[in-house]
């Protein structure tokens, strides 16, 4: 009899072809958490490929986003949408497999299908409003984000809230889940996840303006500290959690972000024309070092200033 407190293998096959480090921290999670939360990822992830669909107008990108949100509420037939979409041979299956995850969606017991549909409509919101703004933007047609409230909104819409949902799962399913009131371990949560979309921001900035899409409402810098900010939010949090395995899958998005950071800064003008991105083996090395030290807290910490490049005392 399959174990239903874990992710479906075949779906970890799909995880780990669309995001390899999320992938790693997937495997890291209690009974219990790893199928929610995997499911709510590779859902977004899905929306995502329809959200940017080559070739598609703004119209019809809205159009295949309210089509998915309708199967994953129950309103339409769980079935393959618009496979053309994907970009790679990862996303084309991942497609391909929705009436899976719809059914995975529906085995889920009724308060982690509510927290995954909860953030699944957070997240297709700010898909659509990135449509909305950016549908028909080009490098001969750019648009931009009018101001900071706008780039918070769209970040707290499709991070900020998976921090949430995180935590919410994770005050449900560990027992002794984290040392600090869970009001103040979700707003840690939430800026943190706005930290890692903030760093996606500023990694992707070229490619974003090579096709006429400008996130960042001013200069680079302010950005970067926040940012950074953000991501100490991230360790505040991972390190405020009890489960040593909970520990190292939270704590490692943050370190992976703290490295971007510095290369990005390390890059300086070359940042602004190519994608700087942290080696899949130098993920894989972090990863076994905070892994056999057995997620200890100093590790950690040390680890995060070690990636900032800031060995300072603190």
């Amino acid at each position: 009899m399959p174990d239903r407190s874990r992710p479906d293998p075949a779906l970890l096959t799909l995880l780990e072809g669309v995001s390899r480090s999320f992938y790693l921290s997937i495997r890291l999670l209690p009974p219990g958490l790893g199928r929610p939360v995997g499911l709510g990822y590779l859902l977004a992830r899905a929306s995502d490929t329809l959200a940017d669909a080559p070739g598609a107008g703004r119209a019809e990108r809205l159009a295949l986003l309210d089509r998915f949100l309708g199967m994953v509420r129950g309103e339409r037939p769980a079935e393959p949408i618009r496979l053309d979409a994907a970009e790679t041979p990862q996303e084309r299956q991942l497609l391909q497999a929705l009436p899976a995850c719809m059914g995975e969606l529906q085995a889920l017991d009724e308060a982690d299908r509510a927290d995954v549909l909860t953030v699944l409509g957070h997240i297709t919101r700010g898909q659509r409003l990135d449509v909305e703004r950016f549908g028909d933007a080009s490098a001969a047609n750019p648009a931009s984000l009018a101001d900071d409230g706008e780039l918070d909104e769209y970040t707290y819409l499709v991070a900020g809230c998976v921090g949430e949902f995180w935590t919410r799962l994770g005050l449900r399913h560990v027992a002794g889940f984290a040392t600090l009131p869970p009001p103040e371990l979700m707003d840690l949560g939430k800026r943190y996840g706005m930290a890692l979309q903030l760093v996606n921001v500023l990694r992707d900035e070229a490619q974003d303006l090579a096709t006429g899409r400008r996130y960042l409402p001013a200069a680079r810098e302010p950005w970067f500290a926040r940012a950074r900010e953000g991501l100490e939010c991230g360790l505040r949090y991972s390190l405020a959690l009890e489960s040593r395995r909970m520990r190292v899958a939270s704590a490692l998005p943050a370190l992976i972000g703290a490295r971007t950071l510095a290369l990005l800064r390390a890059a300086g003008p070359r940042a602004a024309h190519e994608r700087i991105k942290v080696p899949r083996s130098e993920v894989r090395w972090l990863l076994l070092r905070v892994l056999l030290s057995l997620g200890s807290r100093a590790r950690i910490a040390r680890e995060f200033r070690d990636a900032l490049g800031d060995n300072r005392p603190r």
